[in-house]
């Protein structure tokens, strides 16, 4: 897959109608002795990619979990960052995230600023995304460490116009998610809205914790549904 750049290959997927799944790793949840068990579930469930990231970074083995990674597998590996403290080099690709369902503009720009130099020196596909938070029916971290109101779960609507705007903007890929922890999943609504709208790869993610739900966000138009939360607490049991 790595001799596709990661884009083309979200690309081609929509295209072509191919579901990805990405699992999603939070460096503070993951031991550096059970990378090479932790790889191997992964690889069981045919996930396409490994996504390393989250809202807060207590840990300092960013850069050791992603060569322990890379040694393991040759699944590409995209950063999934919550500041620009998380960027390292040992990643195929970065997910060059603007928070833009919310009005903080350490999100919308400062961070970017602070990483776009750190990035140019290295070789990390950047990936420009569009990323918006959802109401999940809960505070996630997300929105929390970010100061942003999540878009509310029932306005289709205001997502849809959102990821439009990223979309004209220039933005590469748009991402729903409900957050870490999320209780419920985006709504198939939304989800169908957005996918038909808008001509951009499109990721979802939070609240998936059955393969119907997995497969609801698939049949509305997700292109790559993201898996964290069941997948740490070992109660994923399903692959595509």
């Amino acid at each position: 897959m790595l001799l596709m750049t990661i884009y083309n290959t979200l690309l081609s997927a929509r295209k072509n109608k191919q579901k990805l799944l990405a699992i999603l790793l939070d460096p503070d949840k993951v031991s550096l002795d059970s990378i090479a068990k932790t790889v191997e579930r992964i690889s069981n469930l045919n996930a396409d990619f490994i996504f390393v990231g989250g809202s807060l970074l207590f840990t300092n083995h960013l850069d050791e979990l992603l060569k322990t990674i890379k040694k393991e597998t040759t699944i590409p590996v995209v950063l999934f960052p919550g500041s620009a403290m998380q960027i390292s080099p040992n990643a195929d690709a970065i997910l060059f995230l603007n928070l833009i369902s919310g009005r903080n503009p350490e999100y919308l720009i400062s961070n970017q600023v602070i990483a776009a130099p750190l990035l140019k020196q290295t070789k990390l596909e950047v990936l420009s995304t569009s990323y918006l938070l959802i109401a999940s029916g809960r505070e996630t971290t997300a929105s929390y460490i970010s100061n942003t109101k999540p878009i509310p779960a029932h306005k289709p609507e205001i997502a849809t116009a959102t990821a439009l705007a990223g979309f004209y903007i220039g933005h590469k890929i748009i991402y729903l998610d409900g957050g870490s922890g999320a209780l419920n999943p985006v709504p198939e609504e939304m989800i169908k809205q957005v996918a038909t709208t808008v001509d951009s790869p499109l990721i979802i993610g939070g609240g998936i914790r059955t393969k119907k739900q997995l497969q609801t966000a698939y049949d509305n138009g997700a292109d790559l549904v993201v898996i964290g939360t069941v997948f740490e607490l070992n109660e994923l049991d399903f692959n595509i």
